[in-house]
């Protein structure tokens, strides 16, 4: 039987997915709502590509753009964990950076 591959939220129990524990307080994430990259890593919305989306909350701190952000992002635990689970299937965050770039 094949793994369920978890969303970032799910693993990192943030509780800002929709109709999560802290949506009222925190409001929702954009990661959870980010249509645009659904389905990168058998993940919803953007929610096994967080690292790329800007204005996610992270160890309970605000994250800015990709680029002020990614440094932190690959020592990330959930990153490595889905960097490991795609192996080479694995996509890059330039090629996922495009996919958010085309609905601008």
């Amino acid at each position: 039987m094949k793994k369920k591959k978890l969303n970032c939220w799910e693993v990192k129990k943030c509780g800002r997915e929709p109709g999560g524990a802290k949506e009222s307080e925190l409001g929702v994430c954009p990661t959870a709502t980010c249509k645009q990259l659904n389905g990168i890593h058998f993940g919803k919305n953007g929610g096994r590509c967080c690292w790329v989306v800007g204005g996610s909350l992270c160890d309970g701190k605000m994250q800015g753009s990709f680029v002020s952000k990614f440094h932190n992002c690959r020592q990330c635990e959930f990153y490595k964990q889905v960097k490991r689970e795609e192996g080479s299937d694995f996509q890059l965050s330039k090629e996922l950076l495009k996919l958010l770039e085309k609905d601008k």
